[in-house]
């Protein structure tokens, strides 16, 4: 089958060349009954543009791409969900990829995004102790769930207020002993151990424990880690388990149940992360509001602005390696950092009758989450 070509559709929809271009590439410029006329040939016809030619003549192109680490954590998908939505508002597509958290398969990833003109980025780096933004990207680019030390353009998750944020609802349910589980050396992790230490450090009369064990993303680990804590005798067992992952306070609470106990009767139990992937188990998670959605959705919004300033005359900008940069200004800083705040989930592993303050000083109760919005 031979190949149909701009040409083509310009004959059969009645039109010029020019017509059916700028259609493509300045779609401003063409009355909307010829855009819609135009459209349907191009349909009709199975027209593919060249990007590459576009991009030479002039084209707009109005691709953003999304490298991600993986897709088996609900923050992942919550990040497409919001940045594709953000992206249509803007007149942006978006396409993305997964690395598997291999660090040479995300390299090349990067590259062949950038290699392809794209109109900017959106990278969620592979977790690494060692990880630094990349330097003198060819196209704009804004780093999600991360945050370098040099210049660049961060959205990144407050971990330490989640983990305050879960503290402090421990403590409104008259918590006495509280035990934290997960790998609390790790990264983010390290982070809402942090916040649950600065919260409890005003509290005497709460008991806290922190077990650095337990894979964040492993529920079999959460499992046994409630039984453990569960087999406990009474005076040494805890009332309140903080786990730093959802997926962890779900495999706890199978073990507290398996060990014969009662959640949250005899042992409260609470998430971190917010990840809907992990929200169905035998008994409703208390956890941190998936803050994905609007990590996604605050990372196009900033690499748009970053698009938009790169599109102004050259005069105003300076060149920094390969590309054109706006120079350090207040209106364009070199570095920008956005930070999205979590708010609580109160659910049914968290509620009960054995609270012993008022519900004055209750954490609010917020309504059931609509995941639909979120994923």
């Amino acid at each position: 089958m031979a190949k149909v070509k701009i040409i083509d559709v310009a004959r059969a929809a009645g039109v010029s060349l020019g017509t059916v271009s700028n259609a493509l590439n300045h779609p401003e410029k063409v009355r909307p009954e010829t855009r819609r006329l135009i459209e349907e040939t191009i349909r009709e016809l199975g027209y593919t543009p060249n990007q590459s030619a576009r991009m030479l003549a002039g084209g707009h192109n109005n691709m953003i791409g999304l490298v991600l680490p993986q897709l088996n954590h609900g923050f992942c998908l919550q990040i497409i969900s919001g940045a594709q939505n953000e992206a249509q508002k803007h007149g942006y597509s978006l396409i993305f990829a997964v690395s598997g958290r291999d660090e040479d398969l995300e390299e090349q990833l990067l590259r062949h995004f950038m290699g392809t003109q794209l109109a900017g980025m959106l990278f969620q780096p592979i977790p690494r102790p060692t990880w630094t933004p990349r330097p003198n990207p060819t196209v704009p680019i804004v780093y999600l769930d991360a945050e370098g030390p040099d210049e660049g353009a961060f959205v990144t998750a407050d971990n330490e207020a989640q983990g305050r944020l879960i503290a402090e609802h421990a403590a409104s349910c008259g918590a006495r002993r509280v035990a934290v589980i997960g790998c609390a050396h790790e990264g983010v992790l390290s982070r809402r151990v942090t916040g649950i230490r600065e919260s409890l450090s005003t509290r005497p009369d709460i008991e806290l424990e922190v077990l650095d064990a337990g894979e964040w993303d492993v529920s079999g680990d959460g499992f046994g880690l409630g039984q453990q804590l569960s087999r406990r005798d009474g005076a040494e067992r805890p009332d309140f388990i903080i786990a730093l992952s959802d997926v962890l306070a779900t495999g706890a609470i199978a073990g507290i149940r398996a060990a014969g106990l009662s959640v949250p009767e005899d042992i409260r139990v609470a998430g971190c992360d917010g990840n809907p992937l992990a929200w169905s188990g035998a008994v409703s998670l208390t956890t941190c509001a998936p803050a994905g959605y609007e990590m996604g959705r605050k990372g196009v919004q900033l690499l748009v602005e970053m698009i938009e300033a790169e599109q102004e005359p050259q005069a105003s900008h300076v060149r920094l390696g390969n590309r054109v940069q706006s120079p350090r200004t207040e209106d364009h800083p070199a570095r920008r950092i956005e930070t999205v705040r979590p708010f609580l989930l109160e659910r049914a592993s968290t509620r009960g009758a054995a609270a012993t303050t008022s519900s004055a000083h209750r954490s609010p109760q917020v309504p059931e989450t609509n995941l639909g919005a979120y994923l």
